[in-house]
């Protein structure tokens, strides 16, 4: 390993390691503009120059050298001072002066490494450069005079989301970034061009003009758009949720968030349900608590009661509902209400057990009925890690675009039974196999996907290579309580009366107590209440402990209130 002295401190790096990763090591603060960890280097905003002996007599950029054995490296010495102060006299040039109107003020590394590295003043006197605003579509809200062509969107765009929609046009003072034909951008991960630009150029639209950071109350919670558990935080100003940013989480999420994930708040202002509901005369009416409970006390269906969870609902409401049926001499429990009747006996046979940060350690792969780019996109981008590393990956489903280069091997399940030789073989030579099974294929292909543990080798000493996406927040919290019947959904329509934990949007759940009705409500939604069919209707908003795809729980926030804005 590399021995380099930083600012008269000695350490050791790993190999491998840029001048950049050695300074941070040593504690030493690096100012950077282009690079960013989980993307390549580009080396073009030159904001992180150090003093590197034995080398050229002049800075040099830290992000893109590497850390040699017996480098002396400087970053405070008078040489890097002024070579900093003047690489940001250059990058504010032309960089419009309207940081009072910008979203990005507050939360702008423009604005803090300006007053940290930068002049007091300017000597620039002519006019700036301005440039024609660029559309990206309903999400990403552009400013492109203020962009410093950093390049960060275009990388993220090719490296992970895998859609080559953002690049530069022109050169030198006239380089500008668009995207491809001034299109809306396609990727389902596009949002988070707006968390990397370090400037105002890229902001987010639906947020645009709302709030100042400061201004925010924020809370720490988890995503559950889909089981993937994307860790998250929301800002919110008095009763009103105004924005949804990721977290850091190196085991799900990385720091990426998907667009649902962002923008599903945009549902929390209108049609919320914040009180029960009972049915008189065919009409929900507006109830108390005492009055909604007295109508389902009413009701004595004994065993023929059933409890149908949500997608939604979070694992004290299910264990509640579960209770409450155990208490009236019934255990008909159902999650599943497409229709799904695989076997859920064993956690392991319905889990995600290689996790989602073990997904990048595999060398073969193969999806069985998912389509993973819209069911769960952050294990897609963990696929093309894997990819990029030299899995190969092959595909039973109908044909579609994951952003990646895919074996299709047919649209029939029976292909599990009587895999391709190239399967077999690739998964023969493989150390570390994987399977994903999706919702396509789990009706009827779960027994035959399970085969595949043996057939395939996918276990081993510390590997487990079958897994099932799920595509609903509590699926796995309902199956682990036991929301799972032998026949599925159909094992529960005999009864008389069915209690529904209903899945709301954000963080609102409902309790419906349903007579006399054929199946389960479709509605995806809380709203519509007053045309429901259930004979009671409760509701409340409840801080509650979720499971996503594997055996790790996550707490999401307690109390947490939103409404229309006071």
């Amino acid at each position: 390993m590399p021995l380099v002295k930083v600012d008269g401190v000695e350490i050791e790096v790993p190999q491998g390691a840029t001048v950049l990763q050695a300074c941070e090591l040593a504690g030493k603060e690096i100012p950077r503009f282009c690079y960013h960890e989980r993307l390549s280097i580009a080396g073009n905003c030159r904001m992180c120059l150090v003093e590197v002996k034995p080398g050229p007599p002049k800075p040099q950029a830290s992000c893109a050298l590497p850390a040699a054995d017996k480098q002396e490296i400087f970053t405070n010495s008078p040489m890097v001072k002024n070579a900093r102060e003047g690489i940001m006299e250059f990058l504010l040039i032309n960089h419009p002066l309207d940081c009072p109107i910008c979203d990005q003020g507050g939360e702008c590394d423009l604005q803090d490494q300006s007053v940290a590295y930068g002049r007091g003043h300017s000597r620039y006197d002519e006019n700036k450069r301005a440039v024609t605003e660029k559309y990206m579509g309903p999400i990403v809200k552009t400013v492109m005079t203020r962009c410093i062509q950093c390049t960060r969107c275009i990388r993220f765009a090719e490296e992970v989301s895998g859609v080559e929609e953002i690049g530069a046009i022109f050169r030198g003072e006239d380089m500008q970034i668009t995207s491809y034909l001034e299109n809306a951008v396609k990727s389902e991960l596009s949002g988070n061009v707006v968390d990397l630009c370090p400037v105002g150029a890229l902001t987010s639209k639906p947020y645009a003009f709302e709030a100042r950071p400061w201004e925010l109350r924020k809370t720490l919670t988890i995503d559950v758009m889909d089981a993937v558990g994307t860790n998250i935080r929301l800002d919110s100003r008095g009763r009103q949720v105004l924005r949804c940013v990721p977290r850091i989480n190196e085991d799900v999420n990385e720091e990426w968030a998907t667009d649902k994930t962002r923008h599903a708040i945009d549902g929390l202002v209108r049609r919320r349900l914040d009180k029960p509901y009972v049915r008189v005369n065919g009409k929900l009416q507006p109830a108390t608590w005492d009055e909604a409970f007295a109508a389902i006390k009413a009701v004595n269906a004994g065993s023929s009661v059933a409890a149908v969870a949500g997608d939604l609902v979070d694992c004290e409401t299910m264990y509640a509902a579960k209770a409450l049926l155990a208490k009236m001499g019934s255990s008909l429990l159902e999650g599943r209400q497409t229709g799904m009747d695989y076997d859920a006996t064993s956690i392991a046979a319905v889990n995600f057990n290689t996790t989602i940060a073990g997904t990048e350690r595999a060398d073969a792969i193969l999806l069985v009925g998912t389509n993973l780019r819209w069911e769960a996109p952050l294990v897609n981008t963990r696929v093309r890690k894997a990819i990029k590393k030299g899995a190969k990956v092959f595909a039973i489903g109908p044909e579609t675009d994951l952003t990646y280069k895919v074996e299709w091997l047919g649209d029939d399940l029976a292909l599990l039974g009587n895999l391709p030789e190239a399967v077999t073989e690739a998964f023969g030579k493989a150390e570390r196999p994987m399977v994903i099974v999706g919702g396509g294929a789990l009706k009827g292909g779960h027994a035959a996907a399970l085969k595949l543990v043996d057939t395939l080798g996918l276990v081993k000493a510390d590997w487990n290579g079958f897994n099932v996406v799920h595509m609903a927040a509590s699926r796995m919290g309902g199956l682990m309580l036991g929301y799972a019947q032998k026949g599925g959904i159909a094992d529960v329509m005999g009864g008389e009366a069915r209690l529904l934990p209903r899945r709301g949007r954000g963080r609102l759940f409902e309790v419906r107590w349903l007579q006399g009705v054929r199946g389960p409500s479709r509605r995806q939604g809380c709203g519509g209440c007053r045309r429901h069919p259930a004979g009671c209707h409760l509701c409340r908003e409840v801080g509650h402990v979720g499971q996503s795809r594997g055996p790790r729980t996550a707490r999401r926030a307690r109390g947490f209130r939103t409404g229309r804005r006071a």
